[in-house]
């Protein structure tokens, strides 16, 4: 018979409380692996490996544990205090807090079921298509470098159509990283592509045709592109399209045949242009070279014309020598509008980024843009050993400075249309991570404000019974208003115009979202 002194019993109270504390597999690890790695990490994905079972994730899991930690992985470069953007791959501190406490206790499965796991296919988002573009069957031959090959379809297009649905399908998820999708009326990407062997010719960086025309792209995890209302993309009559498709060297030797959906918008259309105004070729430093051995940072800015504009999402673009790039706006009024700030550059991975709302740039604002290249050996990306000269061009050891822009003329209205105001992605089967600690605490799924712009007040919705408090910064961080949830508005007539992060904290975590005060 066991005798139970009180240090024992003490003990068991401990160990038993630690095990109710205790993140596992089944109750939340899975949802959150499920909901934010698997889109890349499955059987077929472009990830090196996959997290589809327990088996694989406790077989990666110190590899997670310091991924998720450094920020390098869900890969998210934008940052999302400076800017915050529609379908954010970004975790929660909750999520990083409970995979590390899975990690540091072991990795243990659980006793509950771990949600279904997800089924990834080729199934495809448009299934009625107005035009599909497909490339021809390719072999891939990396030989120990990425290949960035475009392929020259004809739109078949006797008359100008407009995009406004479009959806990138990887023939072959494994081996495709990324996209990149233009229209050309010339003749110069098909005359490269006959003088080139095989099917498509390779071009890093673009098509080698300046009059190719920017119309879209894919990066894993993204979903089709649809643009708002009547907005739409223009591909002119007897257009091809060209399809730059980048292959990683681990996708040598395997094949592939990626299409393109498209569907169009009827009735009057407000087109939407993709264009680079803050551009390498009007930097306020000169010509962009970066000298052997040297750290160099140069600028842009561009002055819009008379008229209101409405951005719909941002890229910026730079090659291998990239660092850092940020973007921003500054209004007649001096109100600036934070746009997008990579504060560590990586070359693979790049794309668009939707605004949650469009976001109105007032006329005779100013774009400006500020990036840093590192033309030293202490950048494991730079392409010469040693390093050497480096200038602006097309070629893998060239660089550039773009940031993209997908806009329209502004209406009245359009900073009000909603792309995406959730400040928290949706779980995958709409699972639960069952934060530990707080389960018996109201969850903080999303917060959305408005309206937004506003003049003064903001409301925001909760769910019942919530309390905590309500948290104001500015664009630098610093906390201007601090008031309890005792009801759902918060004035900031007070306050001097510009953009703001409104913060609900609460015992089931917090929630922010950017609200501008224009008056």
């Amino acid at each position: 018979m066991i005798k139970i002194t009180p240090f024992t019993l003490l003990l068991l109270l401990i160990s038993s409380a630690t095990q109710a504390q205790t993140a596992t597999w089944n109750d939340n690890i899975a949802c959150i692996v499920y909901t934010r790695c698997t889109g890349c990490h499955n059987d077929g994905g472009i990830a090196p490996f996959s997290l589809m079972t327990y088996g694989d994730a406790a077989a990666a899991a110190f590899g997670i544990q310091q991924a998720v930690n450094s920020g390098n992985m869900p890969p998210w470069p934008p940052d999302p205090t400076y800017r915050s953007f529609a379908h954010e791959r970004v975790l929660t501190p909750q999520e990083i807090d409970l995979i590390n406490n899975w990690v540091n206790n072991g990795m243990p499965e659980g006793n509950g079921v771990a949600p279904m796991a997800p089924v990834y296919t080729t199934n495809e988002e448009i299934t009625s298509p107005d035009l599909v573009i497909t490339m021809p069957n390719f072999t891939v031959s990396t030989i120990g470098n990425d290949v960035y090959q475009c392929f020259v379809i004809p739109s078949g297009l006797l008359q100008d159509r407009y995009i406004k649905e479009i959806e990138v399908v990887p023939g072959n998820r494994e081996a495709v990283h990324h996209v990149l999708l233009y229209q050309d009326v010339s003749t110069t990407p098909a005359a490269l592509d006959a003088a080139a062997p095989g099917p498509g010719y390779t071009s890093f960086g673009g098509t080698g045709s300046n009059t190719s025309v920017l119309i879209g792209g894919w990066v894993p995890g993204q979903s089709k592109k649809v643009y708002p209302g009547s907005m739409g993309v223009k591909i002119p009559a007897g257009a091809s399209i060209v399809m730059q498709v980048h292959y990683p060297t681990t996708a040598n030797g395997q094949q592939d045949q990626t299409k393109v959906n498209i569907r169009y918008t009827s009735g009057t259309v407000r087109e939407v242009s993709i264009a680079p105004p803050l551009h390498h070729a009007a930097l306020n430093e000169g010509a962009l070279i970066i000298p052997a051995d040297q750290t160099r940072t140069f600028t842009a800015n561009y002055l819009v014309p008379a008229v209101n504009i409405t951005l719909l999402d941002v890229a910026a673009h730079m090659h291998l020598l990239g660092k850092s790039i940020r973007a921003w706006a500054v209004t007649p009024l001096g109100v600036t509008i934070p746009l997008i700030d990579i504060p560590d550059w990586d070359f693979h991975w790049q794309g668009f980024y939707d605004f949650r709302q469009p976001v109105k740039i007032p006329a005779g604002s100013m774009l400006y843009s500020t990036a840093t290249y590192d033309n030293t050996t202490s950048n494991p990306n730079n392409p010469n050993n040693p390093p050497q000269l480096v200038t602006v061009g097309e070629a893998t050891t060239d660089e550039m400075m773009l940031v993209y822009f997908s806009y329209t003329v502004h209406y009245p209205g359009d900073e009000n249309i909603v792309i995406d105001t959730s400040t928290t992605v949706q779980t995958y089967n709409n699972c639960d991570f069952n934060v530990v600690g707080v389960a018996d605490s109201p969850a903080l799924k999303t917060l959305s404000t408005y309206p937004n712009p506003t003049v003064g007040s903001v409301r925001f919705s909760l769910p019942e019974g919530m309390e905590g408090m309500v948290r104001v910064t500015d664009i630098t961080g610093r906390t201007v208003m601090t008031q309890r949830l005792s009801d759902h508005e918060v004035d900031l007539s007070g306050l001097v115009n510009g953009l703001y992060h409104l913060t609900i904290e609460t015992e089931g975590g917090s929630s922010t979202s950017q609200v501008l005060l224009q008056r």
